[in-house]
C-alpha cells in the first residue's frame, strides 16, 4: 500500500436534527483533534455538509464520530461522496449556504 492509498477526501452531507446544537463545534474539535484538513457550514435546508480530507483511519474515525453528533443532536443520515481535498490546511468553518 502506498501513502496515496492511505489518503481520503469525502464530503459529507448530514441529516437530521443537526443545527442549533453544537453540532460544527463538535465536529471541528474531532477533526483537529484527528489531524484532519477541511471545512464544515450549515445548508439553508436544515443539513450540515462537510469536507474531510487526511489518512483513511482519520477520516473514518471522523464519519463516525459524524454519525455520532453531539448532545443534543440526532442524526439520521450521513451521505459520504468522494471529494478533491481542500486547498488550505487545518479544519474550519466556513459561511453557511
Amino acid at each position: 500500500m502506498t501513502e496515496e492509498d492511505d489518503f481520503t477526501s469525502l464530503r459529507l452531507k448530514i441529516e437530521g436534527y443537526v443545527q442549533a446544537v453544537g453540532y460544527r463545534h463538535f465536529a471541528i474539535t474531532e477533526a483537529t483533534r484527528l489531524g484532519l484538513d477541511g471545512w464544515i457550514r450549515n445548508l439553508s435546508d436544515g443539513t450540515v455538509e462537510a469536507l474531510a480530507s487526511g489518512p483513511t483511519k482519520a477520516v473514518e474515525a471522523f464519519v463516525a464520530a459524524c454519525m455520532r453528533g453531539p448532545v443534543g443532536a440526532r442524526v439520521t443520515n450521513v451521505e459520504l461522496h468522494r471529494a478533491d481535498p481542500p486547498a488550505e490546511k487545518g479544519f474550519r468553518r466556513v459561511s453557511s449556504f
